[in-house]
């Protein structure tokens, strides 16, 4: 989550019941990912915004999921490395569809 949003758990920001897991965890709910992603990471005039918003918002779930209070419910280290592979390729997916269709 710092990775992605260039924020730290201890930013000034985060007080009383807000949280870096909070902030991306509602972020995620309200669809607007692009609002805490680093702006040097993403912007809506990149090529392929949609597909980097897309890739940025699963691996932002994919945090979240890592950090479920309960450690029992926390998924594996095999599971996160799957579900990791799985988000590049579905980016790279879209980044080689949507490229079939540039002017070139």
């Amino acid at each position: 989550m710092e990775t992605i949003t260039s924020k730290k758990p201890t930013d000034e920001m985060f007080s009383g019941d807000m949280s870096l897991k909070q902030l991306v965890g509602d972020s995620l709910l309200n669809g607007s990912v692009i609002e805490i992603v680093d702006s040097d990471l993403l912007h809506q005039n990149d090529l392929h915004f949609a597909a980097k918003e897309q890739c940025a918002a699963s691996i932002l779930s994919l945090a979240i999921n890592c950090t479920t209070d309960s450690p029992n419910e926390r998924i594996s280290m095999e599971e996160v490395g799957s579900r990791l592979e799985k988000i590049k390729s579905e980016l790279l997916a879209s980044i080689a569809r949507r490229s079939r269709y540039l002017p070139g």
